[in-house]
């Protein structure tokens, strides 16, 4: 379920009311007449079958609710009710997108483009951390390197800005990635070269057989790729953060730059260039996953919304 609070001036609180109120997937509507102080008005409170809550706050968002007031759309993990469970009993169920909140995806990939000096950092770790991997020749670094890096989300934002063909958020998604990967590669090629001049690192790129498949794709590097953007989109449209972990070690963007950089630093530029076709069908593989199953599930919240508004017109 999620729970909803709004918050509207009178008569606009009226309005919403009677619309959750005559929606069969609503249940434990309260209305407080004049709770709320800033702004002035009442507070309504109630929890809504996920499959309908996108539909029903953009109805409150057409009335107008989202500009004089506020909407607040909430996880409720646990409810224990008949009425609960008869409102998600009546919510239609739809396949491809029956539980995607618009509104939190929006949200959260929108906070994920932010170009931060804590995601420039989650980069450059996440690459250093794939760079000594690959001279160590240490999957396990590398894996570790694919969790750190914090470049999916710029990824599911882009998807989500194509799908709804929002520029600002598409332009933001780009920026933040290209800031991302531009701060890796110089920071990893000098380091590389810093730990040679200490005799750190050899003085030759040493074999790494283990580690190889960064800058040598195959056929499964694309269909891996799109998987993990599929998965990804999956993982957070239906709120099952778990599965996000799985998605970004199946993701070698980083490494892939990492290898870019390490391989350049020992003039290895035959190893380069197979990193920077496996970094591009990453990006692109996984922008193509990701887009699919969300231009399908955008599809069926579009579909529901036009039944919805002929169902009240009806009404």
């Amino acid at each position: 379920m999620i729970h909803l609070r709004v918050v509207a001036p009178p008569e606009l609180a009226a309005q919403a009311a009677d619309r959750l109120v005559r929606s069969d997937a609503v249940s434990s509507v309260v209305h407080l007449r004049g709770a709320a102080t800033k702004p002035v008005g009442d507070l309504i409170l109630c929890d809504v079958a996920r499959e309908q809550a996108s539909v029903l706050v953009s109805e409150l968002t057409d009335l107008g609710v989202g500009r004089e007031g506020s909407i607040t759309v909430e996880e409720a993990p646990t409810v224990i009710s008949d009425a609960a469970e008869r409102a998600e009993v009546a919510a239609p169920d739809m396949a491809f997108g029956d539980e995607v909140v618009w509104e939190d995806v929006e949200a959260r990939t929108s906070e994920e483009t932010e170009l931060s000096i804590n995601f420039v950092e989650f980069m450059l770790v996440a690459g250093m951390l794939a760079a000594i991997g690959i001279l160590l020749d240490s999957p396990i670094l590398i894996v570790g390197a694919m969790v750190v890096g914090p470049e999916f989300g710029p990824l599911a934002a882009l998807c989500v800005a194509l799908v709804q063909r929002r520029a600002d958020l598409a332009r933001r998604s780009f920026i933040a990635l290209a800031a991302g990967f531009a701060a890796v590669l110089p920071v990893v090629y000098l380091a590389t070269l810093a730990l040679r001049a200490l005799g750190i690192a050899p003085d030759r790129l040493p074999e790494h057989p283990l580690t190889l498949f960064i800058s040598h794709p195959d056929p499964y590097s694309v269909l891996v790729a799109y998987l993990a953007g599929t998965a990804g989109i999956l993982s957070l449209t239906s709120a099952k953060s778990g599965a996000l972990v799985g998605v970004l070690i199946s993701v070698t963007t980083i490494p892939a730059a990492a290898n870019i950089a390490v391989a350049g630093s020992y003039g290895r530029w035959d190893e380069a260039r197979g990193a920077v076709l496996q970094l591009v069908i990453n990006l692109v593989a996984i922008v193509a996953g990701g887009l699919a199953r969300l231009y399908i599930q955008h599809r069926v919240y579009e579909r529901r919304k036009r039944l919805a508004a002929a169902s009240a017109a009806r009404a």
